[in-house]
């Protein structure tokens, strides 16, 4: 039996806070060195299982097929949105995964922010505020939903300046721009947090 609507979507949303959270804190400055890089890289991996759970209800929400050319303008974005994200879920899970094979070899670094991840996640937030802006006003301060889905997309653009901040400078092994990387994982995961909770249903009233 298929759960109600009310239900996935606050699947969906604790997914996504769940998720977020543990990036948070495998982010702070000095979580590494408390807990160690297996630990560490442990977190960031659990945190994108979290992630794509949430992002597959997401997309099983709007559709598991592609939209058809029949469909409304609002709806082929969210599915797209939906579908483009769940991909970036998938990379993060093999690079975090990477990560932690690599930590209990002994190496001693952590997780570092995935660029085709990042990638995904900016043109999935991209299209989530077109398929906003076609059912509502481009720019409501009153509606729910119009936060969460600019917050969405500040949080992609977050984490997109931290996979470039963590760019490996070649010959050395340095990240690019490290307070980049550490600044921009915290930030996007604070602002995916809160539009996460933002989305969340409470439980429907019976009447």
């Amino acid at each position: 039996m298929k759960a109600p609507r009310w239900l996935r979507l606050r699947r969906e949303a604790w997914g996504f806070i769940v998720g977020s959270a543990l990036f948070i804190v495998g982010a702070v400055p000095g979580y590494l060195v408390m807990v160690g890089p297996v630990v560490d890289n442990l977190t960031f991996f659990i945190g994108s299982l979290f992630f794509t759970l949430a992002a597959f209800i997401q997309l099983n929400l709007s559709g598991r097929r592609p939209p058809r050319t029949t469909t409304n303008r609002p709806d082929r974005f969210e599915w797209w949105a939906a579908a483009i994200q769940f991909a970036g879920t998938l990379f993060f899970n093999l690079s975090t995964a990477t990560a932690l094979s690599a930590s209990l070899g002994g190496t001693r670094t952590g997780w570092r922010p995935d660029a085709f991840g990042s990638v995904c996640f900016l043109v999935a937030g991209v299209l989530a505020v077109v398929a906003t802006s076609g059912r509502d006003a481009l720019w409501d301060p009153h509606a729910r939903t119009w936060r969460s889905t600019w917050l969405n997309l500040l949080g992609s653009v977050a984490f997109g300046l931290a996979a470039i901040g963590a760019y490996p400078v070649p010959g050395t092994g340095a990240e690019f721009l490290a307070g980049w990387a550490t600044v921009g994982t915290i930030a996007g995961g604070v602002c995916f947090l809160v539009a996460a909770a933002l989305t969340r249903p409470g439980t429907p009233r019976l009447t």
